[in-house]
């Protein structure tokens, strides 16, 4: 009796140490901040309907999709039960029809329904229903930082969203390409000006994972990309301060430098756009070469006190020497979720 009761109390004293263990391991508190361009590259889970479109046929004008009642911004994810992940196998679908009605799959706000639409025919005999639909996207932004323990990453700080619809891509697949900066479009007022890459396609850097709010995660496969950078501490929220502090971007060729800014305004964790701090750029060299805060900057990171902050994540149109930063503790939070 005594001996099993001293293996149930190991046994206890082992779980409480093993939950401990694993609380300690996923408790980050230092990263290397990397500021470096990534070319980005996605697919989606399905077809995202960015526009209702008309389609011209013999009889007129039609969009069998409105009539069915198809929205902006509805994941078309099956037709007639065959998945659909590309705007070919949409159409491919559509036009095995033969202008008879179709069944769509369609994910909105998070729930599946099925939608039944008629196909009509164009004036070259096509068979359409009227949508237009993106099934991919590429682009610039920067790396925030990576865990060297791990190799996972953080970059943007916000999500990557259909331009006309506002709606969060849903994640296939991606991966991350090398990138340089061969020039920049200069911003002003009422003008966001943007970084203009220049992709390596033949050297692929990493994975992507994630496409969330607090931005895109996954995988570096290239350690080159931040072999010779050290690590800094994290800063908790209450660390973060109005006053000095530096982001570093690549605006240039593959260099990253550090930029001085101040951060002007904090705002509360719940704030509804995820906003974390406001910041306005000082330093005259970044000013006079891109204007401020521009595109492709997303996700550089920001530090003060020696510690990570957080990443930029937008620019003011009225004011590129102005934007907005996350906390990096959101990032983190979305990353070990």
């Amino acid at each position: 009796m005594k001996q099993r009761m001293q293996k149930r109390i190991a046994i206890s004293l082992f779980l409480v140490l093993s939950m401990l263990f694993t609380a300690q391991a996923t408790d980050i508190t230092s990263l290397i901040p990397i500021g470096h361009t990534v070319g980005i590259k996605m697919t989606s889970e399905g077809v995202l309907v960015v526009r209702l479109n008309e389609v011209t046929t013999s009889n007129g004008s039609a969009c069998p999709a409105r009539d069915a009642g198809v929205e902006e911004g509805d994941m078309i994810v099956k037709v007639n039960g065959q998945e659909v992940d590309s705007n070919d196998s949409l159409q491919k679908q559509i036009a095995l029809s033969a202008g008879n009605p179709v069944t769509l799959s369609v994910v909105r706000n998070g729930s599946e329904q099925t939608i039944t639409a008629t196909p009509c025919a164009d004036e070259n005999g096509v068979f359409r229903i009227g949508v237009l639909a993106r099934d991919s996207m590429a682009g610039i932004g920067t790396l925030t930082y990576v865990d060297p323990e791990t190799g996972a990453y953080g970059s943007l700080g916000h999500g990557i969203c259909e331009s006309e619809t506002g709606v969060l891509l849903p994640l296939k697949e991606g991966g991350l390409l090398y990138s340089t900066v061969g020039s920049v479009q200069k911003g002003k007022v009422g003008e966001p000006g943007a970084l203009q890459g220049e992709f390596d396609v033949e050297r692929s850097v990493g994975t992507v994972t994630e496409n969330t709010q607090s931005g895109i995660f996954g995988t570096l496969s290239d350690s080159s990309m931040y072999a010779s950078l050290e690590s800094v501490p994290v800063a908790s929220s209450d660390e973060i301060k109005l006053g000095s502090a530096e982001i570093m971007a690549n605006i240039e060729g593959d260099s990253v430098k550090k930029y001085a800014v101040e951060v002007v305004k904090l705002y509360p964790e719940d704030d509804e756009y995820g906003r974390g701090m406001m910041l306005r750029v000082t330093d005259e060299t970044l000013i006079a070469k891109t204007g401020g805060i521009v595109q492709g900057m997303s996700g550089s990171p920001v530090l003060q006190n020696g510690k990570i902050i957080g990443a930029v994540t937008h620019v003011l149109v009225n004011d590129p020497t102005c934007g907005y930063a996350i906390d990096i503790q959101k990032m983190l939070d979305e990353m070990e979720n």
